[in-house]
């Protein structure tokens, strides 16, 4: 008896630091993602610069994502939005990476910088991690 009362409590101690980690996430990537956000208007044209070229409006895409940024990062934190901006934020993820794909292939000067390859290569497999945090932290909490 006393066993299976020690596993409950440990199992409420466990989900007490989920919910704390994913508070500290979320606050992490509300903060990333509203200062990126507000740089994709104080820095359209540098980001303007990875805008694969098929794309158009280079500068609108980069002003609407930046919007969707801020968005996503506000929306985190507020309870009532946290699940929708959660999803938001994933599908901006997949949004972007052709940028991050076709900076990876093309060696592009941003700022007269060719950024080093593998570090550029090295970006690609963070997007799934970015999607899987976005996620993580905006799921509701666990009921035991």
């Amino acid at each position: 008896m006393a066993r299976g009362r020690f596993r409950a409590k440990l199992g409420a101690m466990t989900t007490e630091r989920i919910e704390r980690a994913r508070r500290v996430v979320r606050g992490f990537v509300a903060v990333a993602m509203v200062a990126v956000g507000v740089l994709h208007f104080t820095q359209a044209e540098t980001f303007a610069q990875i805008v694969p070229p098929f794309l158009p409006a280079p500068i609108w895409l980069v002003w609407i994502s930046g919007v969707f940024e801020i968005l996503g990062g506000l929306g985190v934190l507020v309870p009532r939005t946290r699940a929708l901006a959660g999803w938001g934020l994933v599908l901006l993820y997949v949004a972007v990476f052709p940028a991050n794909v076709y900076m990876a292939v093309e060696p592009i000067a941003v700022n007269g910088v060719v950024p080093e390859r593998w570090l550029v290569w090295a970006r690609l497999p963070l997007q799934p991690l970015f999607m899987w945090v976005a996620w993580w932290c905006t799921r509701p909490p666990r009921t035991s």
